[in-house]
C-alpha cells in the first residue's frame, strides 16, 4: 500500500519483525535465569561444603550440612576433605565442590 507522495506504509513491519525474533528472545532469557540460578547453586554448594568440611574434622557428622547433594569424606593424615556433588539446570549441568579442614583443630 503506498501513501500519498510514493511513501510506502510500513505499520505492522515491526510486529513481524518481533513475532520473528521472539523464540530467540525466550531462549536466550531462559538462559541467563538458568545460568544465574546454576551460579548461585554453586554458591550455595561451594558454603555448605566449608561447613561440612568443618564438621566432619570436629568429629560432628558432616551429612546434614549436603541438603540434597551427594557427600563424599575423606580423611588424609591431619586433613578431613569433603565433597558435594550436585547437578543444575534440571540434571544437565554437574556442579562439584571441595573443601578440606583441620582434623586437629577439635
Amino acid at each position: 500500500m503506498r501513501r500519498a507522495g510514493g511513501v510506502r506504509d510500513e505499520r505492522g513491519a515491526v510486529t513481524a519483525e518481533l513475532a520473528a525474533a521472539l523464540p530467540a528472545v525466550v531462549v536466550i532469557a531462559a538462559l541467563a535465569i538458568g545460568g544465574v540460578g546454576a551460579a548461585a547453586r554453586q554458591v550455595a554448594l561451594q558454603d555448605a561444603v566449608g561447613d561440612a568440611a568443618r564438621a566432619a574434622a570436629r568429629g560432628d557428622a558432616p551429612e546434614p550440612y549436603a541438603g540434597d547433594a551427594a557427600i563424599e569424606v575423606a580423611a588424609t593424615g591431619e586433613l578431613v576433605c569433603v565433597t558435594l556433588r550436585a547437578t543444575a539446570l534440571g540434571g544437565v549441568l554437574p556442579l562439584a565442590a571441595s573443601s578440606c579442614a583441620d582434623a586437629g583443630g577439635r
